[in-house]
């Protein structure tokens, strides 16, 4: 399972770069960074990994999405244009992937919209499980239920977990054998932690200083 980073920071993203298989972005995450020149943080980041580095597309509709997403691809030659899983967003992505541009459908809350998602040639899909888990709604399920459609039809479009919110999904995930999961750093750093394994290391260190 490849692990992204959600993130637009250049530290975390150089911190945790020999863990991470690509990154992930969206505009949200942009707006609250406070990046004047966000271009240049993406091509930084793209510089400091060999993966994948989503960048989403703000556009609505066909004409402005498709030449958005041309222009996005020009930051780097490891971008992976995402795309909201709209009528519309689902057209670029044909157009895009018939072209040989990695895509990213984004906002996916349904397993029909992961259908057709796969059947525009998308490399990566990426159904919310948070946001669902928020509504009352088991994420991992509707996760569950894309892998199989997958599997049963030989797509080859490889099912990104997002807005993930916890470790319980990032292990989930694993389990269900999703290809891909992003997740923020916050997330990533208690991958590393037990109490346990902290625990149990301070209690070597104590007893190797008591030898003799």
């Amino acid at each position: 399972m490849e692990i992204f980073l959600d993130t637009v920071n250049v530290s975390e993203v150089s911190l945790y770069r020999d863990f991470i298989d690509g990154v992930t972005t969206n505009p949200s995450m942009i707006v609250k960074s406070g990046l004047v020149d966000y271009k240049a943080s993406i091509k930084k980041i793209c510089q400091l990994v060999s993966g994948p580095v989503s960048v989403e597309v703000i556009s609505d509709k066909y004409d402005d999405m498709l030449e958005e997403g041309k222009q996005i691809t020009k930051i780097h030659n490891n971008i992976c244009v995402k795309l909201p899983c709209t009528f519309d967003g689902l057209q670029v992505c044909k157009k895009l992937s018939s072209s040989g541009v990695s895509t990213n459908l984004t906002l996916c809350f349904s397993p029909a919209q992961a259908l057709l998602a796969a059947k525009c040639g998308a490399t990566y899909v990426s159904p919310f499980v948070g946001r669902l888990d928020d509504i009352g709604h088991d994420g991992m399920s509707l996760v569950e239920e894309i892998i199989d459609i997958f599997e049963v039809h030989g797509y080859e479009t490889r099912v990104l977990v997002a807005s993930v919110r916890n470790l319980q999904h990032v292990i989930q995930a694993a389990m269900l054998g999703a290809g891909a999961i992003t997740v923020p750093s916050q997330i990533l750093k208690q991958c590393f932690d037990h109490p346990l394994t902290i625990k149990g290391l301070e209690n070597f260190t104590k007893d190797w200083k008591k030898r003799k």
